[in-house]
């Protein structure tokens, strides 16, 4: 479902790029012999993650199942954009806080839920909502749990291998005395970061695509465009505070929860929100949608 902006070709060129990280980092720090065991206990936890993400992204959000009776416009607006889509219908839960956000999570149509703050319910009119929800569901439907998934698995299996090469391993040859310090500190500082900015740039990509996708999806690209200008202001307002489970499941939400400056955008799993909103401006002009 990639448009004009190609996503789907700028995240397999990501993953070229992580596969070359990883390469290129096998070859200098200990010619490579550690990298199998690295990766396996990556993988390892990664699938561990992945298999669980909805219970883990539920829990940090101490989000709650929701009835139809409960919540009537949600229920109606994802089960019309599942028929459209034929797609199974997913659980729906809430989160008891009045920081606005959505997320969608589960490792396939099936087993997805969507969840909503109740701060983004009392904030969106029902249009806007239907935006929201409609880029929530392509994520599912994109497989991006995935494909979030395997890139964090890369990345974590790089930075792990720096971290054991610190203490326990050399170059090539194994033999630290023979190596020189520089290229050594070098790749173990640069190599994880390097793997982390290709990690975040694959998150941000998957997010133009939501967009899109889900635009698509609703028929209704300005939709999502002012529910991102409400939220931006939203959640700047009301920032969530920090926490590791939180900070595991953030990149999931449409809009970065936390607080942030000029250098948390670099590393951000959101792309700058105003750039978002003028794609989906720029789609709907050339679809002839008005405001």
């Amino acid at each position: 479902m990639s448009g004009k902006y190609f996503n789907g070709v700028k995240t397999f060129g990501l993953f070229v790029g992580l596969w070359v990280v990883m390469l290129g980092f096998g070859a200098v720090i200990g010619g490579g012999r550690y990298l199998p065991i690295f990766g396996a206990v990556s993988l390892l936890m990664t699938g561990i993650g992945y298999w669980n993400s909805d219970k883990l992204a539920i829990r940090a959000m101490a989000a709650r199942p929701v009835t139809e009776v409960e919540q009537p416009a949600m229920y109606r607006i994802v089960r019309q954009l599942s028929a459209e889509a034929n797609q199974p219908m997913p659980r729906l839960y809430v989160s008891p806080t009045e920081a606005p956000n959505a997320f969608a999570t589960g490792r396939s149509p099936k087993k997805a839920a969507v969840c909503c703050t109740e701060g983004i319910l009392g904030l969106l009119s029902e249009r806007e909502l239907r935006g929201v929800l409609g880029h929530e569901l392509m994520h599912v439907y994109n497989r991006d749990i995935l494909i979030g998934s395997v890139a964090a698995a890369f990345a974590g299996m790089i930075t792990m291998a720096a971290q054991m090469m610190y203490f326990f391993g050399g170059m090539s040859g194994g033999n630290r005395r023979d190596a020189n310090p520089f290229v050594l500190i070098a790749m173990l500082i640069l190599a994880p970061i390097a793997a982390t900015l290709i990690r975040l740039a694959i998150s941000r990509t998957r997010e133009y695509d939501a967009d899109e996708d889900g635009a698509r999806l609703t028929g209704d690209p300005l939709s999502l465009a002012q529910a991102l200008r409400k939220l931006d202001e939203g959640v700047s307002a009301r920032p969530l505070q920090p926490t590791n489970e939180l900070e595991n499941v953030s990149h999931l939400m449409i809009a970065n929860p936390f607080r942030g400056g000029e250098l948390s955008r670099l590393f951000s799993t959101h792309p700058p929100m105003e750039d978002r909103i003028s794609r989906l401006e720029d789609m709907a002009r050339s679809h002839g949608i008005a405001r």
